[in-house]
């Protein structure tokens, strides 16, 4: 494919001085032991859950790095801005670390906006909520619903959560309204024990939010477990077909609703009427550079650092797939070894990638592609003539059937 876009270490540190999202995995220990956690019994492709704490010194080869850069490098913004992200485990069993590391940021004076995130469980919520408050956390909790749909999220003696999540939720809400308004958001798992409309329906009425809802992780699953992951696993369009008030509630969902989104990919890719700068209008889009499948360049949208000190693109993706490490020792992080590896990924790929029909809308990570590393991968987002067809017909009379959306998806939303 003539027109294949390959990467070089120049883009890989341009997306470094413009890194939207740094997630640090602070442990990966947790004070729950909810059935299908994506690090559980039912998954491979991380590393051995061994009660690890990060410790500041591990990771501050890193963040030296990075601060150095955001110093002396030109952002494409005059004031950009960057996520510092927690996550787990249950990243609130680590604060002091969380302290250190925007300690240390603060002190550096930065010429950029940096935000905070977490990614809760909310078990100790109460605990620490003085602090995210104060810090202005954009906060993310786990919340499948109500205590039924919750009843996967268990304690290490397999006691619901529910209610000591609830009344922290609850806490923080009486305590602190405004911070709650804007900065807590939900996010939900759809298995078989809830739905769409039961989750939808149950964080709406309690806590006036409209909470993004995911499906289990189908990448990884363990051989043994496949049986038990088809009896948990919930797809997320069947469910909300079988939800009674589907029409009210598909329109609420809006973006989170599948297949909107299919149709929101169908219309800013195909429809001729999107563009992304004024170099567009003049370009053949059939005739542009593109990077064959959707998989993000490396660091592109955000950085990982595993509790063991792995740096990875992102905490979606098997631990294999490390890009480089960090320790108290120092940083390993070759810009020319990443673009090396990563476009002998593009490489083995390019063959299908040329010929498929859904090149510029991709959804594939190369990541999940389990045969990635044998010549010839066979990618599972592959679209031929009848099958591109297909899909177009489906965008096209799910528009029809909601003329409305047009408006909406041309507007209020921006592809990034």
């Amino acid at each position: 494919m003539n027109n294949t876009e390959r990467i070089t270490p120049e883009t890989i540190r341009y997306n470094l001085t413009n890194l939207r999202q740094v997630t640090f995995e602070v442990t990966d220990d947790c004070n729950l032991q909810c059935k299908y956690c994506g690090y559980g019994e039912m998954y491979c492709g991380y590393d051995k859950r061994e009660s690890k704490y990060l410790d500041f010194k591990s990771i501050k080869p890193l963040l030296d790095y990075l601060i150095d850069i955001w110093k002396n490098s030109m952002p494409d913004s005059s004031a950009p801005i960057t996520y510092v992200s927690f996550y787990g485990g249950e990243p609130l069993l680590n604060v002091p670390f969380i302290k250190q590391v925007i300690e240390y940021i603060e002190a550096s004076e930065l010429n950029r906006k940096i935000l905070y995130s977490l990614t809760t469980n909310a078990v100790l919520l109460e605990r620490y909520m003085d602090y995210l408050v104060q810090k202005d956390f954009h906060i993310l909790i786990s919340l499948d619903g109500n205590e039924d749909n919750h009843s996967y999220r268990v304690d290490k003696s397999g006691n619901n959560s529910f209610y000591r999540v609830t009344n922290n939720i609850q806490k923080l809400r009486d305590t602190y309204p405004k911070f709650f308004k804007t900065n807590v958001n939900f996010n939900s798992v759809l298995h078989n024990r809830n739905s769409v409309e039961s989750i939808h329906e149950y964080i709406t009425t309690e806590f006036g939010k409209i909470p993004s809802i995911s499906e289990l992780n189908n990448s990884g699953i363990r051989p043994e477990k496949k049986e038990e992951f088809d009896r948990t696993y919930r797809n997320k369009s069947e469910s909300l077909r079988e939800s009674e008030n589907y029409a009210k509630l598909s329109q609420e969902l809006f973006m989170n609703e599948p297949n909107t989104h299919e149709l929101l990919l169908y219309l800013h890719k195909y429809s001729g009427n999107v563009y992304r700068d004024y170099i567009d209008l003049f370009l053949d889009p059939e005739k542009a550079y593109c990077t064959p499948s959707g998989t993000c360049t490396p660091f592109s949208k955000k950085m990982f650092i595993t509790v063991n000190g792995k740096i990875l693109q992102c905490e979606r993706i098997d631990h294999c797939f490390a890009l480089g490490n960090v320790s108290a020792t120092g940083l390993e992080l070759d810009l020319n070894r990443i673009a090396r590896v990563f476009n002998n990924y593009l490489d083995k790929i390019q063959s299908k990638c040329s010929i498929c029909y859904r090149k510029r809308s991709c959804i594939q990570c190369l990541y999940y592609i389990e045969t990635i590393n044998q010549d010839s991968p066979q990618c599972h987002g592959y679209m031929d003539k009848d099958a591109y067809d297909a899909y177009t017909s489906f965008c096209l009379s799910h528009l029809y059937a909601h003329p409305e959306l047009y408006n909406r998806l041309m507007t209020e939303v921006v592809l990034v």
